[in-house]
C-alpha cells in the first residue's frame, strides 16, 4: 500500500501493473526529452541575437517538425494499445468473484461456490485493533488465491461506484444495470488495499476494499471453514 509522502506508484503486484509502470516510465521519458528540447530552444532564442536565414524558411525543417511529432505519438500509442488489450483479455479464469457496490459498502459472492457471500463494511475508527489502518480496514476481507487468473464481475445496486486496487492495476466502474469484468492475478501474497474511486455520495470516502491474497492451500482451507 502507499506510505506517507509517496510520490510514485505502489509496488506492482500483478503483471498488468508492471506493464503500466513500464509504460508510465516510457512515456515520462519522452515527455522529459520533449520538454528539455523546447526549453533549450526557448533559452537559445532569448539569449542570442544570431539568426540563420536559411532555417527560417526551409522545407526540410518544416517536414521534420511535422513528421517527428507523428512518430512520437506512434511510439506512445503502440504500447498503450497493447496494454489496453491485455487488460481487457480474460483467458480461462480459474474462478469468478462478483462484487456489488452499495451506499456505502461492498458485497461479494464467490460464484463457483454455493454458500460463500458476504458484505464488507469499513471498521469504524473507534473499533480498530492496534496497528489497524484508519478508513481502510474492513470487517470481511476478500480472500483470493495467488498466481491464479481470477475474473471479477463488478456492478452496483444504487449509484455509480468504482472498484479500484492500485497495487494490482485494477479500476473498474460499478454501474447499475451493467456487469463489468476485470482480470485479477497477483504474483505474491499479502494485503492489498483500495477504495471506491467514483464519488457516490456523502460517505464515498468510507467504503474501502481489502484483498487478502494467500497461497492456494490456504484459500482452500479458508473456503472450507465457511
Amino acid at each position: 500500500m502507499a506510505y506517507p509522502f509517496q510520490l510514485g506508484f505502489q509496488d506492482a503486484s500483478s503483471p498488468i501493473m508492471e506493464e503500466l509502470i513500464h509504460f508510465h516510465d516510457h512515456t515520462l521519458m519522452i515527455v522529459f526529452l520533449i520538454s528539455s528540447l523546447v526549453l533549450y530552444v526557448i533559452s537559445a532564442m532569448l539569449t542570442t541575437k544570431l539568426t540563420h536565414t536559411s532555417t527560417m524558411d526551409a522545407q526540410e525543417v518544416e517536414t521534420i517538425w511535422t513528421i517527428l511529432p507523428a512518430v512520437i505519438l506512434i511510439l506512445i500509442a503502440l504500447p498503450s494499445l497493447r496494454i489496453l488489450y491485455m487488460m481487457d483479455e480474460i483467458n480461462n479464469p480459474a474462478m469468478t468473484v462478483k462484487t456489488m457496490g452499495h451506499q456505502w459498502y461492498w458485497s461479494y459472492e464467490y460464484t463457483d461456490y454455493t454458500d460463500i457471500s458476504f458484505d464488507s463494511y469499513m471498521i469504524p475508527t473507534s473499533e480498530l485493533e492496534p496497528g489497524g489502518l484508519r478508513l481502510l480496514e474492513v470487517d470481511n476481507r476478500v480472500v483470493l488465491p495467488m498466481e491464479i487468473p481470477i475474473r471479477m464481475l463488478v456492478s452496483s445496486e444504487d449509484v455509480l461506484h468504482s472498484w479500484a486496487i492500485p497495487a494490482l492495476g485494477l479500476k473498474t466502474d460499478a454501474i447499475p444495470g451493467r456487469l463489468n469484468q476485470a482480470t485479477l492475478s497477483s504474483n505474491r501474497p499479502g494485503l492489498f488495499y483500495g477504495q471506491c474511486s467514483e464519488i457516490c455520495g456523502s460517505n464515498h470516502s468510507f467504503m474501502p476494499i481489502v484483498l487478502e491474497i494467500v497461497p492456494l492451500n490456504h484459500f482452500e482451507n479458508w473456503s472450507s471453514t465457511l
